[in-house]
């Protein structure tokens, strides 16, 4: 009996181990994670803020601009790490993407799907294609297009050849091309020679956006900024940004400018000839690896979006010795977090704002059940969420209320 019931304990342990790890098997939101995300979005909505790594996130961190929540500073999911807080007057979300537009695409899609977001600001520090433009300064292109999705031509075939599935819809001569022969290096040739990589054409994205009929493909190749986010950014003309790092200082003081197009792809840049096709091609003034897929899911879920990238190195087309971004990617980053912040505070409108202060806030989150307004001199409006979309409001008096919501 006793082999019996130690049997029948060890199948419940596994049967509930099973049904935990169930919750949160596929990708799914478990419940605890359920709970705490309305919570955090029954305090929206919020603002979101993309950072692309560590390097930008550093200094963004250690702003005395930006104030976590309190009780809760930051929610993990999906190996994401969603950051609660506020910059200066505005609520944000704040995500990490890691390097390249897949990532960067992934973390902007689980940032709009999870929480309640109103509009998004990436930011971070990109290549220089533009010759009038300096490293240090920080760019807002009006547009992004993500030049990484190619059709290869086959060998053989010229500008005038159709592409392979071009009849049907998949791909596209419209964009452009890139032809490897123009690059040959005919230094000891009497005239060019052809390349047997041909030339590769550029293609527009497949999107499906959240007011279309879903599975019914949409294209899109330039993205553009949000005009009204454009409208704010022109106030940041003129604002001072630092010039030296320790004893090296930059010719001149860098300049907010927006551009007109930044272009970003799964490539690190450093090629002289590839950045001046890029400018010539596209007219391209940043060049990154995330802007882009920021831009493009934000496009299919009609969200604002902007993009503020500081020029960290000239993609390629500086010195023959290094990269610039190993002594300058330091003061861009800075560059590009001080005229984000500065973002941030335009987008709050400014009838009866006053600056959001968590810690002075007395209402304080335990779980999604738990509410307690602290003792204060002053009434409180106080919100605590619990399962579903529901709220319980208190006004809670100089004398402080705790309590537990049934």
């Amino acid at each position: 009996m006793h082999m019996v019931w130690k049997i029948g304990l060890l199948g419940w342990v596994i049967t509930m181990m099973s049904i935990d790890m169930a919750k949160v098997a596929d990708g799914a939101v478990s419940e605890n994670v359920m709970k705490k995300i309305d919570v955090i979005n029954s305090m929206g909505p919020y603002l979101g803020v993309v950072v692309p790594n560590t390097f930008e996130m550093g200094p963004f961190l250690n702003s005395p601009s930006f104030v976590p929540h309190p009780h809760l500073p930051f929610l993990d999911f999906a190996g994401r790490r969603f950051r609660i807080g506020a910059v200066e007057t505005r609520k944000v979300v704040v995500v990490m993407t890691g390097l390249s537009t897949i990532n960067a695409g992934i973390a902007t899609q689980l940032l709009l799907s999870l929480f309640d977001i109103e509009g998004v600001v990436h930011f971070g520090i990109a290549g220089n294609a533009n010759p009038q433009l300096q490293i240090g300064d920080v760019t807002i292109p009006h547009y992004w297009a993500h030049t990484g999705l190619w059709n290869w031509q086959r060998w053989g075939d010229d500008a005038d050849d159709e592409l392979a599935l071009e009849s049907t819809g998949d791909y596209t001569r419209e964009i452009g091309y890139l032809k490897f022969s123009d690059y040959n290096n005919t230094t000891n040739v009497s005239e060019s020679t052809d390349n047997f990589l041909n030339r590769v054409w550029y293609q527009p994205e497949e999107i499906f956006s959240i007011d279309g009929q879903p599975e019914v493909r949409q294209h899109a190749f330039w993205v553009p900024a949000d005009t009204h986010y454009l409208s704010l950014a022109k106030n940041l003309e003129g604002m001072k940004l630092e010039r030296c790092v320790n004893s090296t200082c930059l010719p001149r003081t860098p300049e907010v400018v927006l551009v007109e197009r930044g272009v970003s792809a799964n490539v690190f840049v450093d090629n002289a000839a590839y950045r001046e096709f890029l400018r010539s091609k596209f007219n391209a003034t940043p060049i990154d690896m995330e802007s882009a897929a920021v831009a493009l899911v934000c496009l299919q879920q009609m969200k604002p979006f902007i993009a503020i990238r500081a020029l960290s190195d000239l993609a390629g087309g500086g010195s023959s010795v290094s990269n610039e971004a190993d002594a300058f990617a330091p003061l861009a980053a800075q560059n590009a977090v001080s005229v984000m912040l500065s973002f941030v505070n335009l987008t709050v409108p400014h009838v009866g704002v006053r600056p959001v202060l968590w810690s002075l806030m007395a209402c304080n989150f335990f779980g999604s059940v738990v509410w307690k307004c602290s003792a204060g001199p002053l009434s409180t409006l106080c919100v605590a969420p619990v399962s579903g979309n529901n709220s319980f409001l208190a006004l809670c008096g100089g004398s402080g209320v705790d309590g537990r919501l049934g």
